[in-house]
Protein backbone atom coordinates (compact mmCIF):
# COMPACT_ATOMS: atom_id res chain seq x y z
CA UNK A 1 0.00 0.00 0.00
CA UNK A 2 1.09 3.47 -0.55
CA UNK A 3 1.34 6.02 1.60
CA UNK A 4 -0.90 8.93 1.42
CA UNK A 5 1.25 12.22 -0.50
CA UNK A 6 0.62 15.51 2.07
CA UNK A 7 1.43 18.66 1.32
CA UNK A 8 0.92 21.02 4.07
CA UNK A 9 1.68 24.57 2.37
CA UNK A 10 0.26 26.29 -0.49
CA UNK A 11 -1.08 29.88 -1.47
CA UNK A 12 -4.19 30.76 -3.34
CA UNK A 13 -5.42 34.12 -4.79
CA UNK A 14 -6.66 34.55 -1.03
CA UNK A 15 -2.97 35.87 -0.66
CA UNK A 16 -0.29 35.88 -3.13
CA UNK A 17 -1.10 33.03 -5.27
CA UNK A 18 -2.29 32.51 -8.47
CA UNK A 19 -5.04 30.22 -8.09
CA UNK A 20 -7.98 30.69 -6.97
CA UNK A 21 -9.05 28.26 -4.15
CA UNK A 22 -11.33 26.38 -6.13
CA UNK A 23 -8.68 25.98 -8.67
CA UNK A 24 -5.77 25.00 -6.05
CA UNK A 25 -8.03 22.18 -4.03
CA UNK A 26 -8.74 20.86 -8.24
CA UNK A 27 -4.98 21.01 -9.01
CA UNK A 28 -3.89 19.38 -6.04
CA UNK A 29 -6.50 16.45 -6.61
CA UNK A 30 -4.87 16.63 -9.99
CA UNK A 31 -1.07 16.49 -8.66
CA UNK A 32 -2.60 13.33 -7.08
CA UNK A 33 -2.53 14.56 -3.50
CA UNK A 34 -4.28 13.16 -0.42
CA UNK A 35 -3.79 15.90 1.62
CA UNK A 36 -3.61 19.36 0.81
CA UNK A 37 -3.10 22.29 3.56
CA UNK A 38 -4.54 25.83 2.92
CA UNK A 39 -1.92 28.07 4.26
CA UNK A 40 -2.40 31.78 2.85
CA UNK A 41 -0.82 34.79 4.34
CA UNK A 42 -2.46 35.80 7.56
CA UNK A 43 -6.14 35.25 6.09
CA UNK A 44 -8.88 32.74 6.28
CA UNK A 45 -10.84 33.76 3.00
CA UNK A 46 -9.79 31.25 0.94
CA UNK A 47 -11.16 28.74 3.64
CA UNK A 48 -14.86 28.60 2.18
CA UNK A 49 -14.46 28.26 -1.45
CA UNK A 50 -11.77 25.80 -0.90
CA UNK A 51 -14.28 23.66 1.15
CA UNK A 52 -17.12 24.09 -1.51
CA UNK A 53 -15.17 22.92 -4.48
CA UNK A 54 -13.26 19.45 -2.88
CA UNK A 55 -12.88 16.73 -4.83
CA UNK A 56 -13.66 13.26 -3.82
CA UNK A 57 -10.72 11.98 -2.52
CA UNK A 58 -9.12 15.04 -0.92
CA UNK A 59 -8.58 15.88 2.37
CA UNK A 60 -8.31 19.56 3.09
CA UNK A 61 -6.43 21.10 6.05
CA UNK A 62 -7.32 24.68 6.98
CA UNK A 63 -4.46 26.54 7.93
CA UNK A 64 -2.54 29.77 7.44
CA UNK A 65 1.33 30.98 7.13
CA UNK A 66 1.44 34.00 10.39
CA UNK A 67 3.60 37.21 9.41
CA UNK A 68 6.26 36.91 11.76
CA UNK A 69 8.88 38.91 13.89
CA UNK A 70 11.59 38.19 16.62
CA UNK A 71 12.88 41.50 18.24
CA UNK A 72 15.88 39.11 19.66
CA UNK A 73 18.39 41.39 17.30
CA UNK A 74 18.51 44.57 15.47
CA UNK A 75 16.63 44.95 13.23
CA UNK A 76 13.68 42.49 13.91
CA UNK A 77 14.31 39.25 11.97
CA UNK A 78 10.88 38.03 9.87
CA UNK A 79 9.79 35.03 9.95
CA UNK A 80 6.78 32.87 9.04
CA UNK A 81 4.66 30.71 11.21
CA UNK A 82 2.27 27.99 9.70
CA UNK A 83 -0.84 27.33 12.03
CA UNK A 84 -3.14 24.58 11.13
CA UNK A 85 -6.33 23.59 12.20
CA UNK A 86 -7.10 26.65 14.09
CA UNK A 87 -10.80 27.82 15.05
CA UNK A 88 -11.23 30.91 12.92
CA UNK A 89 -13.15 32.90 14.91
CA UNK A 90 -10.66 32.79 18.27
CA UNK A 91 -11.13 36.42 19.05
CA UNK A 92 -6.95 37.04 19.55
CA UNK A 93 -5.97 35.40 16.93
CA UNK A 94 -8.75 37.23 14.50
CA UNK A 95 -7.64 40.49 15.60
CA UNK A 96 -4.00 39.59 15.14
CA UNK A 97 -4.51 38.38 11.51
CA UNK A 98 -6.90 41.66 10.85
CA UNK A 99 -3.90 43.83 12.12
CA UNK A 100 -1.11 42.16 9.94
CA UNK A 101 -3.72 42.70 7.08
CA UNK A 102 -3.73 45.83 7.59
CA UNK A 103 -0.55 46.96 8.01
CA UNK A 104 0.64 44.66 4.63
CA UNK A 105 -1.89 46.77 2.64
CA UNK A 106 -0.27 50.04 3.99
CA UNK A 107 3.67 48.99 4.03
CA UNK A 108 2.49 47.93 0.15
CA UNK A 109 0.58 50.98 -0.62
CA UNK A 110 4.00 52.89 0.55
CA UNK A 111 6.30 50.93 -1.58
CA UNK A 112 4.39 51.79 -4.34
CA UNK A 113 4.27 55.55 -3.81
CA UNK A 114 8.53 54.98 -3.44
CA UNK A 115 8.60 53.63 -6.97
CA UNK A 116 6.47 56.12 -8.31
CA UNK A 117 8.42 59.11 -6.30
CA UNK A 118 11.47 57.85 -8.56
CA UNK A 119 9.58 57.49 -11.75
CA UNK A 120 8.36 54.14 -11.70
CA UNK A 121 5.58 54.01 -13.61
CA UNK A 122 3.00 51.47 -11.81
CA UNK A 123 -0.17 52.50 -9.63
CA UNK A 124 -1.80 51.53 -6.33
CA UNK A 125 -5.32 50.59 -7.78
CA UNK A 126 -4.06 48.42 -10.35
CA UNK A 127 -2.11 46.51 -7.73
CA UNK A 128 -5.37 46.56 -5.33
CA UNK A 129 -6.87 45.19 -8.73
CA UNK A 130 -4.84 42.28 -9.25
CA UNK A 131 -4.46 41.27 -5.23
CA UNK A 132 -8.26 40.96 -5.88
CA UNK A 133 -9.64 41.15 -2.36
CA UNK A 134 -6.41 39.04 -1.56
CA UNK A 135 -3.96 39.80 1.14
CA UNK A 136 -2.01 42.55 -0.54
CA UNK A 137 2.01 41.69 -0.54
CA UNK A 138 4.94 42.18 -2.37
CA UNK A 139 4.03 39.44 -4.66
CA UNK A 140 1.32 41.96 -6.36
CA UNK A 141 3.49 44.47 -6.63
CA UNK A 142 5.67 42.44 -8.98
CA UNK A 143 2.88 40.99 -11.05
CA UNK A 144 2.17 45.41 -11.76
CA UNK A 145 5.98 45.44 -12.38
CA UNK A 146 5.88 42.56 -14.74
CA UNK A 147 2.35 43.74 -16.40
CA UNK A 148 4.76 47.27 -16.59
CA UNK A 149 7.21 45.55 -18.66
CA UNK A 150 9.75 46.28 -16.50
CA UNK A 151 11.38 43.09 -14.84
CA UNK A 152 10.39 39.74 -16.47
CA UNK A 153 9.10 37.74 -13.42
CA UNK A 154 9.19 37.86 -9.89
CA UNK A 155 12.57 36.77 -9.35
CA UNK A 156 13.91 40.27 -10.96
CA UNK A 157 11.47 41.70 -8.82
CA UNK A 158 12.47 40.55 -5.92
CA UNK A 159 15.87 41.47 -6.68
CA UNK A 160 18.07 43.97 -4.33
CA UNK A 161 17.38 46.95 -6.81
CA UNK A 162 13.84 46.20 -7.02
CA UNK A 163 11.44 44.85 -3.95
CA UNK A 164 14.04 42.85 -2.28
CA UNK A 165 16.08 46.08 -1.10
CA UNK A 166 15.82 49.58 -2.07
CA UNK A 167 12.18 49.58 -2.24
CA UNK A 168 11.34 47.06 0.59
CA UNK A 169 10.02 48.46 3.63
CA UNK A 170 9.94 46.88 7.44
CA UNK A 171 6.02 44.86 7.91
CA UNK A 172 4.69 45.33 11.67
CA UNK A 173 4.09 41.65 11.75
CA UNK A 174 2.83 39.23 14.99
CA UNK A 175 5.85 38.83 17.53
CA UNK A 176 6.28 34.75 16.91
CA UNK A 177 6.08 33.98 20.80
CA UNK A 178 2.62 35.51 20.71
CA UNK A 179 2.06 34.11 17.63
CA UNK A 180 2.39 30.92 18.78
CA UNK A 181 0.35 31.11 21.85
CA UNK A 182 -2.36 32.89 19.85
CA UNK A 183 -2.43 29.77 17.89
CA UNK A 184 -2.35 27.20 20.48
CA UNK A 185 -5.27 28.86 22.49
CA UNK A 186 -7.70 29.07 19.12
CA UNK A 187 -6.52 24.90 18.93
CA UNK A 188 -4.00 25.77 16.26
CA UNK A 189 -0.78 23.49 15.67
CA UNK A 190 1.92 25.73 15.13
CA UNK A 191 4.95 25.15 12.71
CA UNK A 192 8.19 27.14 12.11
CA UNK A 193 7.89 27.32 8.34
CA UNK A 194 11.33 27.09 6.00
CA UNK A 195 13.90 28.14 9.43
CA UNK A 196 16.71 27.44 7.77
CA UNK A 197 16.24 29.06 4.37
CA UNK A 198 19.08 31.28 4.31
CA UNK A 199 18.56 32.03 0.35
CA UNK A 200 15.83 34.26 1.72
CA UNK A 201 17.98 35.98 4.21
CA UNK A 202 19.27 35.93 7.84
CA UNK A 203 18.12 32.98 9.71
CA UNK A 204 17.10 32.53 13.30
CA UNK A 205 19.37 30.77 16.04
CA UNK A 206 18.90 26.96 17.22
CA UNK A 207 17.95 28.70 20.71
CA UNK A 208 15.34 30.42 19.72
CA UNK A 209 13.57 27.55 17.94
CA UNK A 210 14.39 25.90 21.21
CA UNK A 211 12.70 28.65 23.20
CA UNK A 212 9.64 28.55 20.75
CA UNK A 213 9.10 25.01 21.33
CA UNK A 214 9.14 25.51 25.52
CA UNK A 215 6.73 28.27 24.44
CA UNK A 216 4.44 25.43 21.99
CA UNK A 217 5.57 25.34 18.86
CA UNK A 218 4.75 21.89 17.17
CA UNK A 219 7.07 21.37 14.41
CA UNK A 220 9.64 22.59 11.57
CA UNK A 221 9.51 22.48 8.05
CA UNK A 222 12.29 20.63 6.58
CA UNK A 223 11.77 19.81 3.24
CA UNK A 224 11.20 22.75 1.11
CA UNK A 225 12.83 23.98 -2.19
CA UNK A 226 14.08 27.06 -0.47
CA UNK A 227 16.65 24.71 2.05
CA UNK A 228 19.37 23.00 0.96
CA UNK A 229 20.08 19.32 1.59
CA UNK A 230 22.57 20.45 4.23
CA UNK A 231 19.74 22.77 6.01
CA UNK A 232 16.93 20.26 5.71
CA UNK A 233 19.00 18.04 7.49
CA UNK A 234 20.00 20.47 9.99
CA UNK A 235 16.05 21.24 10.51
CA UNK A 236 15.62 17.42 10.61
CA UNK A 237 18.37 17.04 13.59
CA UNK A 238 17.39 20.16 15.54
CA UNK A 239 13.39 18.56 15.37
CA UNK A 240 14.66 15.43 17.08
CA UNK A 241 16.84 16.91 19.71
CA UNK A 242 13.41 19.86 20.39
CA UNK A 243 10.83 16.44 20.12
CA UNK A 244 9.05 18.12 17.27
CA UNK A 245 7.54 17.05 14.28
CA UNK A 246 8.69 17.36 10.75
CA UNK A 247 6.46 18.62 7.55
CA UNK A 248 7.49 18.55 4.03
CA UNK A 249 5.67 20.99 2.06
CA UNK A 250 5.20 22.96 -1.69
CA UNK A 251 4.94 26.24 -0.74
CA UNK A 252 3.26 25.98 -3.97
CA UNK A 253 2.52 30.08 -5.33
CA UNK A 254 1.02 29.12 -8.87
CA UNK A 255 3.08 31.04 -11.62
CA UNK A 256 4.67 33.26 -9.21
CA UNK A 257 7.16 30.32 -8.35
CA UNK A 258 8.34 27.08 -10.03
CA UNK A 259 8.05 24.37 -7.51
CA UNK A 260 5.07 22.14 -8.20
CA UNK A 261 2.30 20.77 -5.71
CA UNK A 262 3.20 17.64 -3.72
CA UNK A 263 7.13 18.84 -5.15
CA UNK A 264 7.92 17.92 -1.31
CA UNK A 265 5.67 16.19 1.26
CA UNK A 266 5.04 15.00 4.82
CA UNK A 267 5.60 11.77 6.30
CA UNK A 268 1.98 10.64 7.76
CA UNK A 269 2.98 9.88 11.24
CA UNK A 270 3.76 13.81 11.41
CA UNK A 271 0.59 14.46 10.10
CA UNK A 272 -1.35 11.97 12.53
CA UNK A 273 0.58 13.93 15.27
CA UNK A 274 -0.93 17.31 13.80
CA UNK A 275 -4.38 15.70 14.18
CA UNK A 276 -4.19 15.28 17.61
CA UNK A 277 -2.64 18.28 18.35
CA UNK A 278 -5.41 19.94 17.01
CA UNK A 279 -8.34 20.92 18.79
CA UNK A 280 -9.93 24.21 16.31
CA UNK A 281 -11.56 22.62 13.16
CA UNK A 282 -10.98 19.44 11.50
CA UNK A 283 -10.07 18.43 8.08
CA UNK A 284 -12.59 18.29 5.67
CA UNK A 285 -12.81 15.25 2.89
CA UNK A 286 -15.65 14.47 0.47
CA UNK A 287 -16.71 10.80 -0.49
Amino acid sequence: MTSPRIDLHTHSTASDGTLTPAELVRAAADAGLDVVAITDHDTTAGWAPAVAALPTGLSLVRGAELSCCWHGVEPALSLHLLAYLFDPESPELVAELARVRIARETRAERMVALLRADGVEVSWPQVLAGAAGGTVGRPHIAAALIRAGLVADTAEAFAPQWLGERYRLPKDDIDVFRAVESVRAAGGVPVFAHPRASRRGPIVPDELIADLAAAGLAGLEADHEDQSPAEQAHARGLAAELGLLVTGSSDFHGTHKTVRLGAFTTAPQAYERILDEAGGVTPVATG
